[in-house]
């Protein structure tokens, strides 16, 4: 499976998210390294397992294992933890002071260079919905050193890879080919 499998197996209907795949595939926003970390975590986060394996397919030889481990590392905590602080940041009062107690040392030594992990972070995160992290993580990268044209791109794959994973689920319970 490849990022074209995906594509030929999307309806004509989401013809747009076929274009944006082509598109997002051939940026040079970010580095190799970054582009590939950000398709495959978003991947993962998006919960489909054909969107998963053709896009880890497409990407594992770009990355090396130590990269393709933390990229899969990124969407495992932030799927713990845009759940917890999306909570804290809904609800307020006392939880905000409180610690999370919650393990999560790879965000300290996930395995790449920091900045790549907190990207891939970030586009997780914007996939899941949690605002505070969203904030948090894109915060860090910009001090960082990554353009406001980086972060965009980072969020572009994750929306698009976000809606090709629901368009191929709305499919299949369809019915939908990819000719209609």
């Amino acid at each position: 499976m490849s990022i074209e499998s995906l594509k030929e197996r999307l309806p004509d209907y989401a013809k747009d998210l076929r274009l944006n795949l082509s598109s997002l595939a051939n940026d040079i926003t970010l580095s190799p390294q970054q582009l590939a970390g950000t398709f495959v975590a978003t991947a993962i986060a998006s919960r489909n397992a054909d969107v998963t394996r053709a896009i880890v397919a497409e990407y594992e030889s770009v990355l090396s294992p130590e990269a393709l481990a933390a990229a899969k590392s990124a969407a495992a905590i932030m799927g713990m933890n845009n759940i917890y602080y999306r909570f804290v940041h809904m609800v307020g009062g006392d939880y905000a002071q409180m610690p999370a107690r919650l393990r999560m040392s790879v965000i300290g030594r996930p395995g790449v260079e920091k900045l790549d992990f907190e990207l891939w972070s970030l586009a997780v995160s914007a996939v899941n919905g949690c605002g505070m992290c969203v904030e948090s993580h894109e915060k860090v990268v910009r001090e960082g050193g990554l353009s406001t044209e980086q972060v965009q791109t980072a969020v572009r794959i994750a929306a698009t890879v976000h809606a090709v994973a629901a368009t191929l689920e709305g499919a299949l319970a369809l019915g939908d080919s990819p000719a209609n």
